[in-house]
């Protein structure tokens, strides 16, 4: 079995190589991929430079529980990526499907595409002539020369290296005059269900917290901070025996982690794996669910500025803690035995992630840097009182934010953090929001990490969401470049033509725009 990392070093060429091209693309997400193919298709030259050693991102690392809202607002690449899946498993569309699918697809249609993908590419410099970005340097020497440049990663390591605007962490409610950023101790779901004792001897405050416990519970409603939601693995398990692999016993397993799951576990509560939704062929998407589960609550927020030395350090913490979770359900003494009973039944898919022994080898960046532009698309977008005339794609999915912080209030243990409004229609994402300001930069696009409050981003963050702004950014780019103009000053009105003729979809048909199907499918 390979080992399974987000970083390793990547020594230095003896003779470095340049790489050119009309557009260059840093992150071979599913915004990477389908900015590709849509260049590409143009007959425009293009290059990936991926961080990792896969492309397609969560999409092919787990999440195949597809995240919609609702699929009338799934256009042009996208819409085309889940009708050939679809094709795949005899049905017109699969919007549920095994990451080793979603992956070949992704590889078949860049292959189709003839679009170059380089792998272990780790980005350490921007040069800029002016407000333009000329080229691109890896840790290995590898430079990046092109005309205009993409940044699809999750992180948005290529814009903050070229000097864009950009936050981290939850707006107060009074920036953007919202409801749902900031802190948030008043939402019920994902928390626990029962009091559950925070002290590492019960009742006695002396002892210390048990682990996973945030010593800093100040705040109040709807202030801001820099804290980031967790993030999590997204398990692809199966009951199916003759497919499944034990969960294994981690290097330094510590059952200590799981202290406050085990006493939850004694009031009778037993939902860890409940949020495990049905794949096929016996297989699942199993995510986060409850207050105490596959989210390692706290642990993500030094992931958007940190080194890529360091992001390995709490990529391995995360592996360490959910693979340890695994074990401790199965394994310990303390969990009742219906529950390890019930929990020995599911392991690892045998045919998934093949060279890491069944684990995903992403872990799911639910949310990192946010640019700051000239439109910020807010709360006030998603819940339709603001409707933007430049929209390049549509949102529609629920506000959503995992936990951020597990605190203790009134002597228990609280979860921090969640917000899940939904049922609004779909709503358009601008372009404004996807372009840096132009004094910053005039040739950059960023389709992911998009200029959006905490709590708008969490609505606009799902996977289809940024196949379609990078298959919008592609095109936009290819009008800058045809306009010798900067990408903030492409005529919107053609580009949206452009983007209807290739299928995108920017306004929902009339009656679609009720079929909402976010509450089935959120976490």
């Amino acid at each position: 079995m390979d080992s399974l990392f987000y970083y390793r070093p990547t020594p230095r060429l003896a003779a470095p190589q340049t790489v050119e091209a009309d557009i260059a693309i840093y992150g071979a997400t599913p915004a990477g991929v389908a900015a590709a193919i849509a260049i590409a298709r143009e007959g425009a030259s293009v290059v990936i430079a991926e961080l990792g050693g896969r492309v397609g991102g969560l999409t092919a690392s787990g999440l195949g529980a597809t995240d919609i809202g609702n699929k009338f607002a799934i256009g042009g690449i996208a819409r085309e990526f889940y009708r050939r899946l679809g094709q795949r498993y005899g049905q017109p569309e699969a919007w549920t499907f095994e990451p080793h699918a979603a992956e070949a697809l992704f590889l078949e249609m860049l292959g189709e595409a003839k679009v170059p993908v380089r792998f272990r590419q780790a980005l350490t410099q921007v040069r800029k002539r002016g407000n333009e970005i000329t080229e691109l340097e890896m840790e290995d020497g590898t430079c990046y020369r092109a005309r205009a440049f993409i940044d699809a990663s999750y992180e948005g390591d290529l814009m903050a290296r070229a000097g864009v605007s950009y936050t981290v962490g939850r707006e107060a409610n009074a920036v953007y005059d919202e409801l749902l950023n900031g802190i948030q101790f008043g939402q019920p779901h994902h928390n626990f269900r029962r009091f559950v004792d925070p002290y590492k001897i019960a009742g006695d405050p002396r002892s210390g917290l048990c682990a996973g416990i945030d010593a800093d519970a100040s705040g109040v409603q709807g202030e801001g901070d820099a804290r980031v939601q967790a993030y999590n693995f997204r398990l692809c398990l199966t009951r199916e025996e003759a497919n499944r692999l034990p969960f294994p016993c981690p290097p330094g397993y510590d059952p200590e982690r799981y202290e406050l799951l085990r006493r939850y576990l004694a009031t009778g509560v037993w939902d860890v794996l409940h949020l495990s939704r049905a794949m096929p062929h016996g297989k699942t998407d199993t995510n986060n669910y409850g207050g105490f589960s596959t989210d390692h609550i706290g642990a993500s927020h030094d992931w958007p500025e940190a080194s890529y030395a360091r992001r390995e350090a709490i990529f391995q913490d995360h592996v360490a803690y959910t693979s340890g979770l695994l074990y401790f359900l199965t394994h310990d003494p303390g969990v009742p035995t219906r529950v390890r009973e019930e929990a020995s039944q599911w392991g690892l898919a045998k045919d998934e992630f093949t060279a890491t022994g069944g684990w995903p080898h992403a872990l799911y960046i639910r949310e990192a840097r946010r640019m700051l532009s000239d439109y910020v698309m807010t709360e006030h977008d998603a819940v339709g009182t603001r409707r933007v005339a430049d929209g390049v794609g549509l949102a529609a999915y629920t506000m959503d934010s995992h936990h951020c912080r597990r605190v203790v209030r009134a002597g228990r243990v609280c979860n921090e953090g969640d917000v899940q409004v939904g049922g609004s229609a779909p709503y358009p994402v601008s372009y404004r929001s996807i372009c840096p300001r132009e004094a910053e930069c005039g040739n950059l696009l960023v389709p992911w990490c998009l200029s959006a409050s905490h709590i708008a981003f969490g609505s606009i963050r799902m996977e289809p969401v940024g196949m379609v702004l990078g298959h919008s950014a592609a095109v936009a780019a290819l009008h800058a470049l045809r306009e010798g103009a900067p990408v903030q000053r492409v005529e919107v009105a053609a580009l949206q033509t452009a983007l209807r003729a290739q299928g995108q979809v920017l306004e929902v048909p009339p009656g679609a725009a009720e079929l909402f199907m976010g509450p089935a499918l959120r976490w």
